[in-house]
């Protein structure tokens, strides 16, 4: 019994040897697959992400008419737009508090009724208040500004990429068969 153990162990070496050394063999030939593109006919511009970005850059939405997204040229001129809004109004409010507590400061009095009964320490409080939002609306001005060429950037560098339909992440309802309840869960499914 001990022999045939020794046998069966060196027979199974031997095996498990040639099985990988042909497997190795086998791994190390090369196969050059050559994949034709049906789905897109248009050529990779390695600068379209670059030239988007420029277009954004210079005149806001430009980026996005660039990479054909139209519907987001009113999101973009919306956000700047909201903030530019805010930003002038905040600025009026701010300099009307300021020139009210400089008229206190000099003697003056003022022709609103509203601004007569404010103290000098709530035109303060106000003052800082209006021009802390001014500064957040600039700030949001800036960023909206940026996104919009960061957004540019990235649509022209994805749309670049073959996305084939056969690829599919979608949300799933699947029936539990113990609880006889419906699961929520997400799938991802490749089709050849």
């Amino acid at each position: 019994m001990k022999i045939f153990k020794e046998t069966f162990m060196q027979y199974h070496f031997i095996i498990l040897f040639l099985f990988f050394g042909l497997t190795i063999t086998f791994a190390q030939e090369k196969n050059q697959i050559i994949a034709n593109d049906t789905l897109k006919s248009e050529t990779i511009d390695p600068l379209r992400p670059a030239k988007a970005s420029f277009y954004s850059a210079i005149l806001p939405g430009l980026g996005q008419a660039y990479n054909k997204k139209y519907w987001k040229i009113p999101l973009v001129y919306g956000a700047i737009g909201t903030s530019v809004f805010l930003y002038l109004d905040n600025q009026k409010s701010y300099t009307l508090y300021r020139n009210e507590y400089k008229s206190r400061l000099a003697g003056n009095t003022s022709n609103s009724e509203y601004l007569k009964s404010l103290s000098e320490s709530q035109l303060i409080t106000a003052q800082k208040g209006f021009q802390r939002n001014r500064d957040l609306s600039a700030l949001f001005i800036v960023g909206f500004y940026v996104l919009n060429i960061i957004d540019a950037n990235i649509d022209a560098a994805l749309s670049q990429f073959n996305v084939s339909e056969k690829l599919a992440f979608k949300p799933v309802l699947n029936l539990n068969e113990i609880t006889s309840k419906n699961d929520f869960g997400f799938a991802l499914n490749y089709s050849f």
